[in-house]
């Protein structure tokens, strides 16, 4: 079951990659020309209000460095596409056997419930690593239109803040596709999380009276410049979204091993 659905979905991987794979590409090639023309770059950013620099930590971002301009430029894009792409893929795993009526099939095998959740929990984290795993080639690619280098150390604690925010959304998304039946519903209300959390994410760097919505973000938890300035992340929101995903994985084994599937 596990290689069927890793056969499945490669098409979809292959299509995701390339596309966020292509953008990274895009965006890192054109670094050079910012810091060839800083003072037209400074004019620029000081142009936006203070508010949407907060909101978006350009305040704390040097985007005359390749760290800062990966930081500003790439890391939302990795970080929000890659989890559109996490919870398309997990909310439809269990969901889509009974709109489909393949759950007639696995039932008619010698395979437990437990190795069905288990076998495509293995799928779905293997896809999210793969997609991750293109990211950091192309970005390794894209560094070097730069002449400088870049602190590895703090950027594979960007990488690794982005698999862990994809793999949370994922657990999520794993949890409703089985409590929930409609395969599009379970879909919509997915992404519906993953945006308003984003969004919440963006809010609350706005003011300060806004700041508590952080805590509903998990965008936030791996916020480019905190990380960057503090060089790992913090271990609060480093406990909450492993935490979040072991009690949705845990919750999905529970509500499926009990379920009245119907075939």
């Amino acid at each position: 079951m596990y290689n069927r659905e890793i056969r499945k979905n490669a098409k979809a991987l292959f299509i995701w990659g390339i596309i966020l794979g292509g953008i990274i590409l895009m965006t890192l090639s054109i670094y050079p020309q910012f810091t060839q023309d800083q003072e037209t770059m400074n004019d620029l950013l000081s142009a936006y209000p203070d508010s949407f620099k907060q909101a978006f930590g350009m305040d704390r971002l040097d985007i005359g460095t390749l760290l800062g301009f990966y930081g500003m430029q790439v890391h939302f894009m990795t970080t929000l596409i890659g989890s559109i792409y996490a919870v398309m893929l997990a909310s439809n795993m269990i969901a889509k056997e009974e709109n489909e009526k393949t759950i007639e099939f696995l039932l008619s095998k010698p395979i437990t419930r437990t190795r069905i959740m288990t076998e495509k929990s293995l799928a779905v984290l293997t896809n999210i690593l793969l997609l991750n795993a293109i990211n950091v080639i192309v970005c390794l690619i894209g560094f070097q239109f730069a002449d400088e280098g870049i602190p590895m150390k703090t950027f594979m604690v960007l990488i690794f803040g982005t698999i862990l925010l994809h793999i949370t959304f994922a657990a999520v998304a794993f949890l409703l596709s089985v409590m929930m039946k409609k395969s599009r519903t379970i879909t919509s209300v997915s992404l519906g999380l993953v945006l308003i959390s984003y969004f919440f994410g963006v809010v609350s760097g706005i003011t300060e009276e806004m700041e508590v919505l952080k805590y509903a973000s998990l965008f936030k938890y791996v916020d480019a410049a905190d990380i960057i300035s503090e060089g790992a992340i913090d271990i609060l929101y480093l406990s909450i979204m492993i935490g979040i995903t072991i009690i949705s994985t845990w919750l999905s084994y529970a509500f499926y091993l009990k379920k009245d599937i119907a075939t």
